[in-house]
């Protein structure tokens, strides 16, 4: 069976990281979305809620789960779940600078192959933080998550 880890701390998931997702359910047999927490963020969302925001959102989608990754390497939980490769979107070179040197030390910690995809050019300029940002200013961003995420967020 191949199996891959998407992780990241989805708070909140938005449309990019589903288009993600969505592409590597179907290069793999099972992804498991893990659910970061880092003691260096501040979080809109429980660890709980963002969970729940992906179940609900991936719902469509076979062969997801949904799991929590509250500490130790990600490296090491793939291993541990029998992964056989992480799953990165990628924005822009930005984003190829920040991962590269994390895919390499995760290959050479535990042999974990990092599979990079572009993301879809629609949403190469959302990450959640911006979101959250103009969210939380009043702005309209139901274009870029899903309605539940837009529900939660106007809360």
């Amino acid at each position: 069976m191949r199996r891959a880890v998407c992780p990241g701390s989805f708070d909140p998931v938005h449309n990019g990281h589903v288009e993600i997702i969505a592409r590597a359910s179907s290069l793999f047999d099972e992804i498991i979305v893990a659910v970061s927490t880092n003691v260096n963020k501040t979080y809109r969302f429980s660890l709980e809620d963002r969970m729940t925001m992906i179940s609900e959102t991936v719902s469509y989608l076979q062969g997801i789960t949904v799991m929590a990754l509250e500490d130790g390497l990600i490296a090491e939980f793939c291993r541990d779940q029998g992964a056989n490769a992480l799953i990165k979107g990628i924005r822009n070179p930005l984003d190829v600078d920040y991962e590269m040197p994390m895919a390499t030390f995760n290959r050479h910690l535990t042999g974990i192959e990092t599979i990079f995809l572009p993301t879809d050019g629609r949403y190469a300029h959302v990450s959640s933080s911006l979101l959250k940002e103009i969210s939380g200013l009043g702005g309209d961003i139901s274009e870029f998550v899903p309605r539940s995420v837009a529900r939660r967020l106007a809360r």
